[in-house]
């Protein structure tokens, strides 16, 4: 996995952080999560910004590791939204899978095999 810090183009990049996400990769940006959900057929509500906000925290926490463990992702989304009811309501936010839909709203690439429906997703 290549880090920012070894990408020399990130790093003369002039950050555009959006105070509202600080841990989005460099070239994310709302509006253009904004239009791939609209073309996945979502309109975006504070949940969805509270799951892509998550999301982006969770993988800034994880940057060394190699790998993206796929049911730690899955066990700290369920935790996070536990009080909402968890996985089970990002599904009725994320029809297309809370993982996998969503990594691609925040801007990240989603874990290998986050298409299993058993993980999921459905897309």
């Amino acid at each position: 996995m290549l880090h920012d810090s070894t990408d020399i183009n990130r790093l003369i990049q002039k950050p555009m952080t959006d105070p509202d996400f600080p841990h989005a990769p460099l070239d994310w940006t709302r509006n253009e999560a904004a239009k791939i959900a609209r073309d996945e057929g979502l309109e975006l509500a504070e949940d969805h910004w509270d799951t892509i906000r998550a999301l982006q925290n969770y993988y800034a926490h994880h940057e060394d590791d190699a790998v993206v463990n796929l049911r730690d992702l899955h066990d700290a989304l369920d935790e996070c939204f536990h009080q909402k009811g968890g996985l089970k309501y990002l599904y009725t936010l994320f029809p297309g899978g809370p993982i996998a839909q969503s990594c691609r709203l925040a801007g990240l690439k989603a874990p290998f095999m986050a298409t299993d429906r058993s993980f999921g997703s459905v897309a």
